[in-house]
C-alpha cells in the first residue's frame, strides 16, 4: 500500500462530497487513522481487492440463509445508523477508521444520492448491514457489520443481487479480507483496476435495482446469475 498523500483536518474545507466522488473516480479512497483523529488520508493500494461479479459464489449454507430470509432487508432506510454501527467498536476492534469528518462526508454523499446501504432487521432492530459509493457502474463498499450470525453476509449477498439486476460492472471491496475471499473476492494490481475502474464509469446503470424488493430465493438465483442475464431480467 502506498503511503497516504493528502489529509485535510477541517471536516469540508476545500475537500467535500464533490471532491471526494472525484477522488473515487481517479481510484483513490479516504481512510481516518483512528475514530478520534480528524484527519482524512487518501489510500491508493498497490494491489486492490474486487469481487468480479460475473464470480460472485455463496457458500451452500449461506445459500439456504438467504433464502430462509431470517432478516427483513431493507435499503436506504438508515443510513446513520449503519454508518455509526460500522464505526462502533467491539470485541477484536478496538479502534476504526470513520472518524467525524469521514462520517459527515458520507452522509452528504448519501443526501446527494451516491452513497447507499443494505440493511438486515430482526424485530425492529438493526442487526447487520453494508454501505457504499456508487458512481456510474462502480460500487465502493466501504465497511460493514454485523450483530447476529451472518447478518452482513445476507447483506452482502442482497447488494451483489441489486448490482447486477441493475447492471453495475464493478464491485470494490478496497483490500482483499478472508473473509471476502469466500465470495470469490480476489486482488488485482492498481494499474489494472484503473482500467476496470476507467469502462465502469461509463456504464448507467438502473438506479431503481438498488431498492427493488427482493425475496431470499430471488436474491440467491440473481445473485449468482450471469451478469448479462441479470441485467436484462431486470429491465
Amino acid at each position: 500500500m502506498t503511503e497516504p498523500d493528502f489529509s485535510v483536518s477541517d471536516p469540508f474545507g476545500g475537500f467535500g462530497p464533490q471532491q471526494l466522488l472525484r477522488c473515487y473516480a481517479d481510484g483513490v479512497f479516504p481512510m481516518g487513522e483512528t475514530r478520534d483523529d480528524p484527519r482524512i488520508f487518501l489510500v491508493e493500494p498497490d494491489q486492490r481487492g474486487v469481487i468480479p461479479l460475473d464470480r460472485f459464489h455463496i457458500p451452500t449454507r449461506l445459500r439456504r440463509t438467504v433464502r430462509s430470509e431470517p432478516f427483513v432487508v431493507r435499503v436506504d432506510t438508515a443510513f446513520a445508523d449503519v454508518l455509526d454501527a460500522c464505526a462502533a467498536t467491539g470485541t477484536g476492534r478496538e479502534d476504526t477508521w470513520i472518524n467525524g469528518p469521514i462520517r459527515r462526508l458520507y452522509l452528504e454523499l448519501f443526501a446527494g444520492g451516491h452513497a447507499h446501504c443494505i440493511e438486515c432487521w430482526r424485530d425492529e432492530r438493526l442487526v447487520g448491514g453494508l454501505y457504499g459509493v456508487t458512481l456510474g457502474g462502480a460500487f465502493f463498499g466501504e465497511s460493514m457489520f454485523s450483530r447476529e450470525r451472518d447478518a452482513s453476509k445476507v447483506a452482502l449477498v442482497h447488494l451483489v443481487a441489486r448490482l447486477k439486476l441493475g447492471g453495475w460492472t464493478l464491485l470494490d471491496t478496497q483490500f482483499l479480507t478472508g473473509h471476502l475471499a469466500q465470495f470469490g473476492a480476489v486482488e488485482t494490481p492498481q494499474a489494472a483496476y484503473l482500467k476496470r475502474l476507467k469502462s465502469a464509469l461509463k456504464v448507467r446503470p438502473d438506479p431503481t435495482a438498488l431498492t427493488r424488493p427482493l425475496g431470499g430465493a430471488d436474491t440467491v438465483t440473481y445473485a449468482l446469475q450471469d451478469t448479462t442475464q441479470a441485467s436484462n431480467t431486470g429491465c
